[in-house]
Protein backbone atom coordinates (compact mmCIF):
# COMPACT_ATOMS: atom_id res chain seq x y z
CA UNK A 1 0.00 0.00 0.00
CA UNK A 2 1.50 3.14 -0.99
CA UNK A 3 2.07 5.74 1.56
CA UNK A 4 0.32 9.51 1.88
CA UNK A 5 1.04 12.38 2.99
CA UNK A 6 -1.58 15.13 4.02
CA UNK A 7 -2.18 18.68 2.87
CA UNK A 8 -4.58 19.50 5.86
CA UNK A 9 -6.05 16.49 6.57
CA UNK A 10 -6.59 14.92 3.83
CA UNK A 11 -4.29 12.15 2.44
CA UNK A 12 -2.98 12.34 -0.76
CA UNK A 13 -0.46 9.89 -2.91
CA UNK A 14 3.52 11.50 -3.16
CA UNK A 15 3.77 9.94 -6.58
CA UNK A 16 1.04 10.95 -9.05
CA UNK A 17 3.94 12.91 -11.41
CA UNK A 18 1.05 14.24 -13.89
CA UNK A 19 -1.07 15.73 -11.43
CA UNK A 20 2.17 17.28 -10.25
CA UNK A 21 3.41 18.91 -13.29
CA UNK A 22 -0.07 20.47 -13.94
CA UNK A 23 -0.07 21.50 -10.35
CA UNK A 24 3.14 23.23 -10.79
CA UNK A 25 2.22 25.34 -14.02
CA UNK A 26 -0.84 26.34 -12.40
CA UNK A 27 1.07 27.90 -9.60
CA UNK A 28 3.50 29.22 -12.20
CA UNK A 29 0.95 30.88 -14.24
CA UNK A 30 -0.89 31.96 -10.99
CA UNK A 31 2.54 33.88 -9.59
CA UNK A 32 3.20 35.61 -13.13
CA UNK A 33 -0.22 37.14 -12.74
CA UNK A 34 0.50 38.27 -9.34
CA UNK A 35 3.33 40.16 -10.96
CA UNK A 36 0.59 41.67 -13.87
CA UNK A 37 -1.80 42.46 -10.92
CA UNK A 38 0.56 44.29 -9.74
CA UNK A 39 1.37 46.07 -12.46
CA UNK A 40 -1.52 47.08 -13.40
CA UNK A 41 -2.12 48.25 -10.06
CA UNK A 42 -0.42 51.43 -11.11
CA UNK A 43 1.05 54.02 -9.30
CA UNK A 44 0.63 52.94 -5.96
CA UNK A 45 3.21 52.64 -2.76
CA UNK A 46 4.83 49.64 -2.44
CA UNK A 47 3.28 48.70 0.81
CA UNK A 48 0.08 49.26 0.33
CA UNK A 49 0.26 46.60 -2.65
CA UNK A 50 2.16 44.25 -0.33
CA UNK A 51 -0.70 45.33 2.50
CA UNK A 52 -3.81 43.98 0.20
CA UNK A 53 -2.02 41.08 -1.21
CA UNK A 54 -1.15 39.76 1.54
CA UNK A 55 -4.75 40.81 3.60
CA UNK A 56 -6.48 38.61 0.94
CA UNK A 57 -4.25 35.70 2.14
CA UNK A 58 -4.51 36.10 5.48
CA UNK A 59 -8.12 35.82 5.23
CA UNK A 60 -7.87 32.62 3.39
CA UNK A 61 -5.41 30.90 5.51
CA UNK A 62 -7.37 31.70 8.18
CA UNK A 63 -10.55 30.47 6.84
CA UNK A 64 -8.32 27.46 6.05
CA UNK A 65 -7.36 26.60 9.71
CA UNK A 66 -11.00 27.14 10.51
CA UNK A 67 -11.84 24.24 8.42
CA UNK A 68 -10.16 22.20 10.09
CA UNK A 69 -10.67 23.58 13.51
CA UNK A 70 -6.81 24.72 13.89
CA UNK A 71 -5.15 27.54 16.08
CA UNK A 72 -2.24 28.92 13.96
CA UNK A 73 -0.85 30.79 17.09
CA UNK A 74 -0.55 28.02 19.10
CA UNK A 75 2.91 27.12 18.06
CA UNK A 76 4.80 27.59 21.16
CA UNK A 77 8.51 27.26 20.63
CA UNK A 78 7.89 27.49 16.54
CA UNK A 79 6.85 30.65 16.68
CA UNK A 80 9.75 32.88 16.76
CA UNK A 81 11.03 30.53 13.29
CA UNK A 82 7.42 31.55 11.50
CA UNK A 83 7.63 35.37 12.20
CA UNK A 84 11.45 35.41 10.97
CA UNK A 85 10.49 33.65 7.61
CA UNK A 86 7.88 35.97 7.62
CA UNK A 87 9.91 38.98 7.69
CA UNK A 88 12.07 37.25 4.91
CA UNK A 89 8.95 36.80 2.68
CA UNK A 90 7.58 39.94 3.64
CA UNK A 91 11.50 41.60 2.59
CA UNK A 92 11.37 39.80 -0.52
CA UNK A 93 7.74 40.54 -1.64
CA UNK A 94 8.24 44.46 -1.18
CA UNK A 95 11.42 44.51 -3.25
CA UNK A 96 10.18 42.10 -5.75
CA UNK A 97 7.22 44.22 -5.98
CA UNK A 98 9.78 47.37 -6.08
CA UNK A 99 11.66 45.53 -8.64
CA UNK A 100 8.06 44.99 -11.22
CA UNK A 101 7.37 48.63 -10.92
CA UNK A 102 10.87 49.51 -12.83
CA UNK A 103 11.99 47.00 -14.93
CA UNK A 104 10.90 44.23 -18.04
CA UNK A 105 8.27 42.24 -15.92
CA UNK A 106 10.74 39.17 -17.14
CA UNK A 107 13.44 40.83 -16.02
CA UNK A 108 12.14 41.17 -12.53
CA UNK A 109 10.75 37.49 -12.98
CA UNK A 110 14.29 35.84 -13.57
CA UNK A 111 15.91 37.77 -10.85
CA UNK A 112 13.31 36.60 -8.04
CA UNK A 113 13.61 32.72 -9.57
CA UNK A 114 17.22 33.12 -8.21
CA UNK A 115 16.13 31.80 -4.68
CA UNK A 116 16.77 28.18 -4.89
CA UNK A 117 19.96 28.79 -5.89
CA UNK A 118 20.32 31.02 -2.64
CA UNK A 119 18.07 28.15 -0.75
CA UNK A 120 21.13 25.92 -1.92
CA UNK A 121 23.93 28.01 -0.38
CA UNK A 122 21.95 28.54 2.87
CA UNK A 123 21.32 25.47 3.02
CA UNK A 124 25.21 24.87 3.17
CA UNK A 125 25.37 27.46 5.45
CA UNK A 126 23.12 27.32 8.22
CA UNK A 127 21.60 23.83 7.90
CA UNK A 128 24.55 21.99 7.18
CA UNK A 129 23.48 19.94 4.44
CA UNK A 130 26.33 19.06 1.91
CA UNK A 131 26.80 20.85 -1.34
CA UNK A 132 26.92 18.86 -4.56
CA UNK A 133 29.62 19.58 -6.52
CA UNK A 134 27.38 19.71 -10.23
CA UNK A 135 26.13 22.34 -8.25
CA UNK A 136 29.50 24.67 -8.25
CA UNK A 137 29.32 25.45 -11.63
CA UNK A 138 25.33 25.09 -11.60
CA UNK A 139 26.14 28.09 -9.13
CA UNK A 140 28.17 30.07 -11.34
CA UNK A 141 26.14 29.73 -14.27
CA UNK A 142 23.24 31.35 -12.47
CA UNK A 143 25.18 34.12 -11.30
CA UNK A 144 26.49 35.11 -14.66
CA UNK A 145 23.25 35.21 -15.73
CA UNK A 146 22.00 37.28 -12.88
CA UNK A 147 25.00 40.32 -13.61
CA UNK A 148 23.87 39.90 -17.65
CA UNK A 149 20.31 41.08 -16.45
CA UNK A 150 21.36 43.52 -13.47
CA UNK A 151 24.13 45.40 -16.04
CA UNK A 152 25.90 46.70 -13.40
CA UNK A 153 26.17 50.44 -12.84
CA UNK A 154 27.10 52.60 -10.79
CA UNK A 155 24.03 55.14 -10.25
CA UNK A 156 20.55 54.84 -8.76
CA UNK A 157 19.13 53.43 -11.96
CA UNK A 158 20.60 49.94 -10.76
CA UNK A 159 18.54 49.72 -7.59
CA UNK A 160 15.71 47.94 -9.21
CA UNK A 161 17.55 45.19 -10.68
CA UNK A 162 19.49 45.21 -7.44
CA UNK A 163 16.37 45.20 -5.42
CA UNK A 164 15.31 42.14 -7.62
CA UNK A 165 18.59 39.98 -6.83
CA UNK A 166 18.06 40.87 -3.11
CA UNK A 167 14.25 39.87 -3.50
CA UNK A 168 16.05 36.30 -4.50
CA UNK A 169 18.32 36.33 -1.67
CA UNK A 170 15.10 36.90 0.62
CA UNK A 171 13.14 34.47 -0.72
CA UNK A 172 16.04 31.68 -0.60
CA UNK A 173 16.62 32.81 2.83
CA UNK A 174 12.57 32.52 3.65
CA UNK A 175 12.29 28.84 1.92
CA UNK A 176 15.42 27.85 4.00
CA UNK A 177 13.33 28.78 6.91
CA UNK A 178 10.53 26.66 5.55
CA UNK A 179 12.84 23.53 4.72
CA UNK A 180 14.09 23.63 8.85
CA UNK A 181 9.96 23.70 9.59
CA UNK A 182 9.56 20.43 7.17
CA UNK A 183 6.90 18.38 8.99
CA UNK A 184 6.54 20.56 12.08
CA UNK A 185 3.85 22.43 10.73
CA UNK A 186 0.89 22.55 8.01
CA UNK A 187 1.61 24.44 5.17
CA UNK A 188 -1.32 26.66 5.47
CA UNK A 189 -0.22 27.97 8.91
CA UNK A 190 2.99 29.06 7.52
CA UNK A 191 1.63 30.62 4.83
CA UNK A 192 -0.77 32.39 7.54
CA UNK A 193 1.86 33.64 9.61
CA UNK A 194 3.79 35.25 6.34
CA UNK A 195 0.56 36.52 5.35
CA UNK A 196 0.03 38.05 9.21
CA UNK A 197 3.78 39.18 9.68
CA UNK A 198 3.72 41.06 5.69
CA UNK A 199 0.18 42.68 7.42
CA UNK A 200 1.68 43.55 10.25
CA UNK A 201 4.96 44.83 8.49
CA UNK A 202 2.88 47.11 6.03
CA UNK A 203 0.04 48.38 7.70
CA UNK A 204 1.56 51.54 9.23
CA UNK A 205 3.35 52.62 5.88
CA UNK A 206 -0.45 51.76 4.09
CA UNK A 207 -2.15 54.17 6.64
CA UNK A 208 0.47 56.92 6.58
CA UNK A 209 0.48 57.40 2.66
CA UNK A 210 -2.52 55.93 1.69
CA UNK A 211 -3.56 56.39 -1.64
CA UNK A 212 -7.55 55.74 -2.38
CA UNK A 213 -7.41 52.90 -5.45
CA UNK A 214 -9.54 53.34 -8.09
CA UNK A 215 -11.96 50.71 -9.40
CA UNK A 216 -9.19 48.93 -11.70
CA UNK A 217 -6.64 49.50 -9.09
CA UNK A 218 -8.86 47.58 -6.59
CA UNK A 219 -9.92 44.63 -8.70
CA UNK A 220 -6.29 44.84 -9.74
CA UNK A 221 -5.32 44.16 -5.86
CA UNK A 222 -7.67 42.30 -5.17
CA UNK A 223 -6.60 39.56 -8.36
CA UNK A 224 -2.89 39.66 -6.83
CA UNK A 225 -3.84 38.22 -3.66
CA UNK A 226 -6.24 35.74 -5.69
CA UNK A 227 -3.75 34.70 -7.74
CA UNK A 228 -0.83 34.33 -4.73
CA UNK A 229 -3.06 32.37 -2.33
CA UNK A 230 -3.69 30.19 -5.75
CA UNK A 231 -0.35 29.87 -6.41
CA UNK A 232 0.59 28.85 -2.84
CA UNK A 233 -2.03 25.83 -3.13
CA UNK A 234 -1.01 24.99 -6.14
CA UNK A 235 2.38 24.64 -5.38
CA UNK A 236 2.24 23.21 -2.29
CA UNK A 237 -0.43 20.54 -3.91
CA UNK A 238 2.56 19.71 -6.71
CA UNK A 239 4.69 19.03 -4.37
CA UNK A 240 2.79 16.69 -2.06
CA UNK A 241 2.02 14.76 -4.96
CA UNK A 242 5.78 14.18 -6.53
CA UNK A 243 9.43 14.66 -5.54
CA UNK A 244 11.16 18.29 -5.44
CA UNK A 245 13.44 17.36 -7.46
CA UNK A 246 11.45 16.13 -10.42
CA UNK A 247 9.19 19.88 -10.18
CA UNK A 248 11.94 21.93 -9.40
CA UNK A 249 12.75 23.05 -13.51
CA UNK A 250 8.45 23.61 -14.22
CA UNK A 251 9.04 26.35 -11.82
CA UNK A 252 10.73 28.31 -15.10
CA UNK A 253 7.20 28.39 -16.15
CA UNK A 254 6.76 31.37 -14.23
CA UNK A 255 9.32 33.61 -16.40
CA UNK A 256 7.91 32.25 -19.50
CA UNK A 257 4.48 32.97 -18.49
CA UNK A 258 5.27 36.68 -17.63
CA UNK A 259 7.27 37.35 -20.67
CA UNK A 260 4.30 36.82 -22.50
CA UNK A 261 2.00 38.45 -20.14
CA UNK A 262 4.39 41.49 -20.98
CA UNK A 263 4.73 41.35 -24.02
CA UNK A 264 1.24 41.35 -25.03
CA UNK A 265 0.10 43.70 -22.60
CA UNK A 266 2.88 46.55 -22.18
CA UNK A 267 5.18 45.37 -25.79
CA UNK A 268 8.22 44.81 -23.63
CA UNK A 269 10.77 42.78 -25.14
CA UNK A 270 14.34 42.04 -23.08
CA UNK A 271 17.22 43.27 -24.69
CA UNK A 272 20.25 40.48 -26.12
CA UNK A 273 21.75 40.48 -22.53
CA UNK A 274 19.20 40.18 -20.69
CA UNK A 275 17.85 37.28 -22.84
CA UNK A 276 21.14 36.03 -22.35
CA UNK A 277 20.95 36.10 -18.87
CA UNK A 278 17.52 34.39 -18.92
CA UNK A 279 19.15 31.77 -20.90
CA UNK A 280 21.85 30.93 -18.65
CA UNK A 281 19.93 30.63 -15.24
CA UNK A 282 17.52 28.42 -16.97
CA UNK A 283 20.15 26.63 -18.42
CA UNK A 284 21.77 25.79 -15.07
CA UNK A 285 17.79 25.39 -13.25
CA UNK A 286 18.32 22.45 -15.87
CA UNK A 287 21.79 21.18 -14.71
CA UNK A 288 20.63 21.20 -11.63
CA UNK A 289 17.41 19.16 -11.91
CA UNK A 290 18.99 16.65 -14.36
CA UNK A 291 21.52 16.08 -11.87
CA UNK A 292 19.00 15.66 -9.06
CA UNK A 293 16.89 13.35 -10.80
CA UNK A 294 19.91 10.97 -11.42
CA UNK A 295 20.56 11.53 -7.94
CA UNK A 296 17.32 10.37 -6.35
CA UNK A 297 17.10 7.55 -9.04
CA UNK A 298 20.92 6.23 -7.75
CA UNK A 299 19.46 6.37 -4.38
CA UNK A 300 16.07 4.63 -4.89
CA UNK A 301 18.35 1.97 -7.42
CA UNK A 302 20.61 1.08 -4.09
CA UNK A 303 17.85 1.08 -1.87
Amino acid sequence: MRRGVHIGHAPVTSDNAGRAVVAIILASLSFSLVGVSVRLAGEMPVFEKVFFRSLVSLVAMGAVAMRYRENPFAQGRLIPMLVLRGVFGTGAMVLYFYAIAHLNLADATILNKLSPFFVTIFAVLFLKERLAKHLIPALLLAFVGALLVLKPQLDYHALPAVGGLISAMCSGAAYTVVRSLRGKLPPYTIVFWFSLVSVATAVVPTVLGYVRPDPTQWLALLGAGIFATTGQFALTYAYHQAQASRLSIYNYGHVVFAGFFALMLWGEIPDVMSLTGIALIIGAAIWNHRHMVRETRAAATSG
